[in-house]
């Protein structure tokens, strides 16, 4: 999340609140509306918005304040998306060793794919692995697939076993990996 969203976040957010607080004030009667006025001019905007007739748009005028207010509801949504956070983040890399000349970065990518091989070696099938990240450790997730013959609760627990000790042996920085059975192959 960049700086920019964050500003721009921020003041949807205090718009969404300060005018509706400033309206119950008013409402109220806790503060003149003079005075608030005299600080934000609101009565000019609510009188230029009053004046405002549909007849007065042309037909060209309505498309592009159309295509306008959607591509500003996007942006909007999209921002918001952006701040909203479905889990933890993913570290798209981690540093594995910061010796100098012997920096070693890798990616989730590689470590998706190691965690998965890891998974089929023990006799998992069909396996998908998801990572977060805490403080620059993995949280591998992994979902698998048991053969019939296959004893559930030993095959999820080789499983995660093997995967740890696949990324350690890498030098991943791994937190704690969970394996889920989801079912017979």
């Amino acid at each position: 999340m960049n700086a920019f969203n964050r500003i721009v976040m921020l003041v949807i957010a205090l718009l969404l609140v300060a005018v509706p607080v400033l309206i119950l004030l008013v409402a109220f009667g806790a503060i003149s509306a003079d005075v608030i006025d005299a600080y934000t001019g609101y009565r000019g905007a609510v009188e230029a918005l009053g004046n405002l007739s549909i007849s007065d748009f042309t037909t060209s005028m309505r498309v592009v304040l159309a295509v306008v207010g959607v591509l500003v509801a996007l942006i909007a949504l999209l921002l918001l998306l952006r701040e909203l956070t479905f889990g933890r983040r993913v570290a798209r890399s981690t540093v594995m060793d910061d010796t100098p000349g012997k920096e070693t970065v890798i990616t989730a990518s590689a470590v998706k794919a190691l965690a998965e091989g890891a998974a089929r070696e023990v006799g998992a099938e069909s396996p998908s692995v998801s990572l977060t990240s805490k403080d620059r450790d993995y949280l591998v997730s992994a979902g698998i697939r048991v053969p019939p013959s296959g004893n559930v609760t030993e095959l999820a627990s080789r499983t995660r076993e093997n995967i740890r000790r696949v990324l350690e042996e890498q030098g991943v920085p791994v937190q704690d990996v969970e394996v889920t059975a989801q079912g017979t192959a």
